[in-house]
């Protein structure tokens, strides 16, 4: 089956200048780029100018832990929507893979953000999805869910035994195609691991050639994972040891998700980007991933400092610990630049839908309650499990600078809920980085080169990012003059998205949805 994509602006994903051509497919392989050979096609789509670009790759997803669902195609559909053809998952130290079969700790592999609801190997993975996806995703093994595949959420140190048993784990997922691994270190089990652990789990990693993504300890200039008063802000700390795990396995490195959390972060963008840039210019490979919007899904803990967590419930009703509690969430909130009003409530439970929607002193003003009691209620009505929506991870001047920095890439960090408030990220994140590049005067052969090619390269994803002749017909056609985002509405469908092709299969046409599962799990080549 030939198709022609006739009378486009071609961005072929290296970041040069869009020329006007055709591109040919045929079955799931691009024939040709440029002018279309004689012969004909058994389709045409006339495009009318606008832009062929190759399907996007959305740098950092957690939709491998859906793609094996009954109703996996309510998950992937906003972002096929939004012009993504490929993910990269197995993020922040989760995977649904990685763990025994018969681990009793299979609740604990998704950090109690995700449900896995299979466990086992990364060979029966792939058979488990082969055939089932939507998108093509690009596997990385969590060192988390390895580590609670073994002990759970138990805080000791592992043993030499334990360690070999996770490095098994890594060499089985690495031999069988995976392209690397994912720390998270805000998150349980991983912000447990030794540096022993860590350094022998990134440098199994290494052994293959395998990338590693680092979710830091910090993503703010004060954190309750570093001591309160440090020579560097916990920011530059969290960067520090990303650093010091690649320098000491060798593993290439992708920090995840640069944001600045609070106000009183912003200050240090330029030590941290001077920082990537230093140990670039000594050849390391380093580089960063970054997103659109000026907030960000966090869990309702956020602020919630660990000494509490681990009190009873006695001693934490105590008038002394309640003092110091309100002191040390206000010291955070106030060495942070952020307040209650930055973050809205996104879920609580199925019994309480009236909060989502709302900022803690909105639920505190409708009870009659202070801030800080409505903030331990909703803490405690969601089994500390909740989810909101943190404000000032960025400015304008921020998302722009990260937007043209050489070294970073785009991505969503988003996943459809099943309940709550969505997260626009996971419906407009790419045309929102157009949107604003039209805004800011950045070329839009930039954008895409961000969204394609770049990020092919960095993870060294074989036959797409490009429109090549013999790449996979992995294609995303759009309209720059349409391009629709509204930051009102979070499950908004975005305008300009016109088609979508994954491995030649159209599952986008005219800007509707028509799906299809025509993905794949790519496989690292070694």
């Amino acid at each position: 089956m030939k198709t022609l994509f006739r009378n486009g602006m071609i961005y072929d994903g290296t970041g040069a200048a869009p020329y006007a051509g055709d591109v040919l497919i045929e079955d799931d392989r691009i024939v040709s780029v440029g002018a279309a050979p004689e012969g004909g096609a058994d389709r045409v789509i006339e495009l009318d100018g606008r832009q062929i670009c190759p399907g996007f790759i959305d740098a950092h997803s957690h939709n491998d832990f859906f793609c094996d669902r009954e109703d996996a195609e309510k998950y992937f559909k906003p972002f096929i929507e939004q012009g993504i053809t490929t993910q990269i998952t197995g993020n922040c130290s989760f995977s649904p893979f990685g763990a025994d079969e018969d681990t009793p700790y299979r609740d604990k592999l998704g950090g109690g953000l995700f449900d896995a609801r299979h466990t086992g190997s990364f060979a029966a993975f792939k058979e488990r999805v082969k055939g089932r996806l939507f998108v093509n995703i690009v596997p990385l093994i969590g060192q988390g869910s390895v580590r609670a595949g073994i002990s759970g959420y138990d805080p000791a140190p592992f043993t030499q035994d334990k360690i070999e048993r996770e490095l098994a784990h890594v060499r089985e997922a690495m031999d069988g195609g995976a392209f690397g691994g994912s720390f998270g270190f805000m998150y349980e089990p991983d912000r447990y691991a030794a540096k022993d652990e860590i350094i022998a789990f990134a440098k199994e990693i290494a052994k293959y050639g395998g990338i590693i993504t680092v979710h830091p300890r910090a993503c703010s200039v004060v954190s309750a994972d570093y001591p309160l008063f440090t020579k560097k802000s916990h920011l530059e700390l969290g960067l520090d040891e990303a650093v010091e795990i690649m320098h000491k396995s060798g593993c290439k490195l992708e920090y995840s998700h640069l944001i600045f959390t609070g106000e009183r972060s912003w200050k240090v963008v330029d030590k941290m980007l001077a920082t990537f840039r230093r140990e670039r210019a000594e050849g390391n490979p380093i580089a960063f991933d970054n997103y659109v919007f000026h907030y960000g899904a966090s869990v309702i803990t956020v602020v919630f400092p660990e000494w509490y967590a681990q009190l009873s419930k006695e001693d934490a009703a105590k008038p002394l610990n309640r003092l110091k509690l309100q002191l040390t969430i206000l010291m955070y909130r106030k060495v942070l630049g952020i307040d209650w009003d930055d973050m809205v409530v996104a879920y609580i439970s199925d019994e309480h839908p009236e909060y989502e929607g709302k900022t803690i002193p909105e639920c505190a003003a409708a009870e009659g309650l202070s801030n800080l009691d409505m903030y331990l209620k909703l803490v405690e009505l969601s089994n500390r499990a909740g989810g909101i929506y943190l404000g000032k991870y960025y400015n304008d001047e921020i998302v722009r600078r990260l937007m043209e920095d050489e070294l970073s890439v785009f991505m969503t960090d988003a996943w459809v809920v099943d309940k709550g408030l969505q997260n626009i990220a996971a419906f407009q994140t790419f045309p929102q980085f157009f949107v604003l590049a039209a805004r800011y005067g950045i070329p839009a052969e930039k954008i895409v080169r961000k969204m394609t090619g770049a990020t092919a390269d960095r993870y060294e994803i074989p036959e797409r990012g490009y429109l090549k002749p013999g790449y996979k017909a992995d294609l995303t056609v759009i309209d720059l003059g349409e391009m629709r985002v509204d930051e009102r509405k979070s499950d908004f469908k975005p305008g300009g998205i016109v088609h979508v092709v994954v491995n030649g299969r159209s599952v986008l046409e005219n800007g509707e949805y028509v799906g299809g599962r025509a993905g794949e799990v790519v496989l690292k080549k070694r």
